[in-house]
C-alpha cells in the first residue's frame, strides 16, 4: 500500500505578467527559459487583463517602472488579486530608486528580488517556481495524503489527477484518458466499491479551484468560468446551483478554498475512508478480485 505514486506529474510551463523596462524584458525571458513563459506588458492594465484572461501565476513588477502615476495602479492590483503572487524587481540603483521602492511598499507588494548579480536571477527563478503552482492544488493534496494515508497507489493517482489535471478536464470520460482507463472501466470500479461516482468527485474538485478563484475581489464570475473552461458563466451557475443548490454569487460569499475543500472531504471523502482505502480503481485484476471478495 503508498499513499503517494512513484512520481509526480510533470510541471507546466505557466505563465508570469511583467512590467519591467525593455532592458529587463530579455533578462527575465533568460531566467525562466523552461520554466515560464513571460508576457511583457507595458502598463498595470494590461497586466489585469492577463490575469483575468491568460491565467497568470505570478506578476512581476520592476522597481523602475513603479512612479507615482503608476503607483495606484499596483496597489489595486494587489488588492483585487490577492492570490496571484506580486513580485518587485530591482536591476539597478539611481538617484530615483529610493522613491520607486518607498511607491512600491505603499502598494502593498511585500517581496522584492534583488537580480544585480547572478544569485539574484537564481533567487527570482525560484521563487516563480514555488509559487507558479497552485497553492490551493498543494493543500488539497496534502490533507488528502493524510485521509488516505493507507490507500493504493492507484487510488491516490485519482485523487491526485482530480487537483492536477488541466481545467479543460471537465469530464468522467478526459479524467479517465489521464488515466489511461477506460471511462467505463473507471465508473464500474467505483459503483462496485459502493462509493460516490468518479463524475461527483471531478465536480467538487472543480469547485474547490472555483472557490480559490474567487478570493480574487478582482476576478468577476465570467473570469471563473473563463478560468475553469466552462463554456459560459451561465453553464458555471447551472453547475454551481446543480451541485450546491446556491446561485454563483451565493457561492462566492459563503465558501473559500479552504471552506470547500472541507466540504469535499466532509461528503466525499471521511465517510467512506474505508472503501476508498481498498479501491483500486485503475488495476485490471482488481475488479475480479473485489468481486470474488465479495461472494465470499
Amino acid at each position: 500500500m503508498l499513499s503517494r505514486p512513484a512520481s509526480s506529474p510533470s510541471r507546466q510551463i505557466l505563465p508570469i505578467a511583467t512590467m519591467v523596462t525593455p532592458s529587463e524584458r530579455l533578462r527575465v525571458d533568460a531566467a525562466g527559459e523552461g520554466s515560464y513563459l513571460a508576457l511583457h506588458r507595458s502598463s498595470v492594465a494590461e497586466v489585469v487583463q492577463d490575469i483575468k484572461e491568460n491565467r497568470v501565476s505570478a506578476v512581476v513588477v520592476s522597481v523602475a517602472c513603479c512612479d507615482q502615476h503608476s503607483r495606484a495602479g499596483v496597489a489595486a492590483l494587489v488588492r483585487e488579486f490577492p492570490r496571484v503572487p506580486t513580485v518587485a524587481l530591482l536591476t539597478q540603483v539611481d538617484r530615483s530608486t529610493p522613491q520607486a521602492m518607498l511607491n512600491l511598499g505603499s502598494t502593498g507588494v511585500r517581496r522584492l528580488v534583488d537580480v544585480r548579480d547572478s544569485d539574484g536571477w537564481r533567487e527570482l527563478r525560484h521563487y516563480l517556481l514555488g509559487v507558479g503552482g497552485d497553492d490551493m492544488q498543494r493543500q488539497a493534496l496534502g490533507q488528502l495524503a493524510l485521509d488516505l494515508a493507507s490507500a493504493p497507489r492507484d487510488c491516490w493517482r485519482f485523487f491526485e489527477m482530480l487537483f492536477t489535471c488541466p481545467p479543460q478536464v471537465a469530464t468522467v470520460r478526459a479524467l479517465a484518458q489521464q488515466l489511461d482507463v477506460l471511462p467505463s472501466t473507471l465508473m464500474s470500479r467505483f459503483f462496485r466499491a459502493r462509493v460516490p461516482a468518479p463524475k461527483q468527485y471531478l465536480a467538487l474538485a472543480r469547485l474547490i479551484r472555483a472557490a480559490r478563484l474567487f478570493e480574487n475581489p478582482g476576478f468577476s464570475v465570467a473570469n471563473v468560468a473563463n478560468h475553469l473552461d466552462y463554456s459560459s458563466p451561465q453553464s458555471f451557475g447551472r453547475h454551481v446551483r446543480t451541485l450546491m443548490r446556491l446561485t454563483a454569487l451565493q457561492f462566492r460569499e459563503q465558501y473559500d478554498g479552504e471552506g470547500m475543500l472541507q466540504h469535499f472531504r466532509q461528503t466525499l471523502v471521511l465517510p467512506h475512508l474505508d472503501r476508498l482505502r481498498a479501491l483500486r480503481p485503475l488495476s485490471p485484476s482488481w475488479g475480479a478480485a473485489y468481486a470474488r471478495n465479495l461472494i465470499h
